[in-house]
């Protein structure tokens, strides 16, 4: 049966018993509230009741309490509501991270007579919190302060695991909470985050469609069209994201949530998450190895939707050969390709060296069968790649009336650092992006030049 996602409300994308799809899922969400408006912090109690908690352990770092968590703690006591509050520490810096240390904090204070793990802030705190929530077999509950990712409605969490970023698969929260009046104050930072997260659906639809072809990976149009519904709610909504209208804000928490859902309805990450993600998450790697901070992660993609929006668009204008790709193919030197992983990765080459070893991307016997897949639909593909992409002049224009970064050095990122993210984003997952069909076409080199020329 076929289920037109993007335009339903909340209310039916939370129906009992899930969308039993054409694609062979079952797709649910196991959300319970959601509520998306004005003063949505005093729904909290409904939202509890709604779940079946009766005491939330209510975790904020310093800039969140004074947000919303202390309102929250207002509106549970006039409620009658008990609860625990737990403020993570910066640890010396200005915002935590999504690390091993803020969540063994975390769990050192976590209160046991608790039965519901409510996160007070944005991407971090409720990547933290589902976790959490997870391991302790608790379901968790969100009340958004600032419209900065798409995770809220996720089944996932972006983590620092050993200095690498991972995504770790756990449990969408029961209730999400957006109080527009609190998100509008958010850092206007934040608010170009959510929309840079935002922007880079255009890049992972387009990806995801083609490596269903390439690769035979699951692929659903119901999802994937629930995810254009949610970026084209984002697009219309971001002249008004300077005047800080509340309105304007829920428009663009209402796609967050519904990109998040789609995430859940696909059991993975998919749907949100492509090549753009994967300059951020290579910059984020870096600077962990480093021990430098790194920007918001909503900032880094919109950077890397500019970088990959080109250099697909670039891509879609050629006509690639067998020759080339298989010349590429029988010159690749494992040990010289080992070298660069250590060059690049330093003491986390050990986790890319273990992808490679599960993933066997760079196996010639498949890179044949990915190759015949490719020379076989690439007009196929090209035309996927036109249907997807947006005008890349007017989505720049938008981006530029925002004030928002655009190139990597924008927000410090050098043009090796932006050349490394590139050539090794293919590397860090299993996962096939631009820059695996890039690899696989015998072009990784030659638009490394093309892209040192445009930074």
């Amino acid at each position: 049966m076929a289920y037109d996602f993007g335009h339903m409300s909340f209310d039916e994308l939370l129906r009992g018993g899930g969308f039993p799809c054409a694609c062979g899922k079952t797709h649910s969400a196991p959300i319970q509230y959601i509520s998306i408006r004005r003063s949505a912090v005093d729904d909290l109690p409904a939202a509890l009741r709604a779940i079946g908690c009766k005491k939330p352990f209510v975790v904020c770092d310093e800039n969140t309490r004074l947000a919303a968590a202390n309102r929250a703690a207002e509106v549970l006591e006039a409620a009658g509501f008990a609860y625990t509050l737990y403020e993570i520490p910066t640890e010396g810096g200005d915002r935590i991270k999504p690390g091993e240390w803020e969540l063994g904090s975390m769990t050192m204070h976590f209160d046991p007579s608790c039965d519901v793990v409510l996160a007070v802030g944005g991407g971090v705190i409720n990547d933290l919190c589902k976790v959490l929530a997870h391991a302790s077999g608790r379901p968790s509950a969100v009340l958004g302060t600032s419209p900065s990712m798409d995770g809220f409605a996720s089944n996932s969490s972006s983590m620092e695991i050993n200095h690498v970023k991972m995504t770790l698969y756990n449990a969408s929260p029961a209730a999400i909470l957006c109080d527009t009046e609190i998100m509008a104050k958010a850092p206007m930072r934040n608010l170009w985050a959510g929309f840079g997260d935002m922007i880079a659906k255009y890049i992972s639809v387009c990806e995801w469609r083609i490596s269903a072809i390439v690769t035979g990976e699951y692929y659903c149009e119901a999802v994937a069209d629930m995810m254009r519904a949610a970026l084209a709610r984002i697009v219309a909504a971001a002249p008004r994201i300077p005047e800080r209208d509340p309105d304007a804000i829920g428009a663009i928490a209402e796609g967050l949530v519904l990109a998040g859902m789609a995430m859940a309805f696909a059991e993975v990450s998919r749907p949100a998450s492509g090549l753009e993600h994967y300059f951020s998450h290579v910059w984020e790697m870096l600077a962990l190895e480093r021990g430098l901070p790194y920007d918001l992660h909503g900032i880094q993609v919109g950077v890397g939707t500019v970088l990959s929006l080109q250099i697909l668009k670039r891509l879609a204008s050629m006509q690639p050969g067998r020759a080339q790709a298989e010349s590429a193919m029988r010159a690749f030197d494992s040990e010289k390709w080992a070298a660069e992983i250590n060059r690049v990765f330093g003491k986390t080459a050990p986790e890319i060296f273990a992808i490679e070893e599960k993933a066997h991307k760079n196996d010639p016997a498949r890179h044949a069968r990915r190759l015949e897949k490719i020379l076989a639909h690439w007009n196929e593909i090209q035309a996927i790649i036109a249907e997807e992409l947006p005008d890349e002049n007017a989505l720049f224009q938008i981006m530029r009336a925002l004030g928002m970064p655009m190139l990597p050095k924008d927000i410090g990122i050098s043009e090796q650092d932006t050349i490394d993210a590139f050539v090794h984003s293919r590397d860090i997952r299993d996962k096939y992006l631009t820059s695996s069909l890039l690899w696989d076409l015998g072009l990784t080199d030659e638009f490394a030049s093309w892209l040192r020329g445009i930074l």
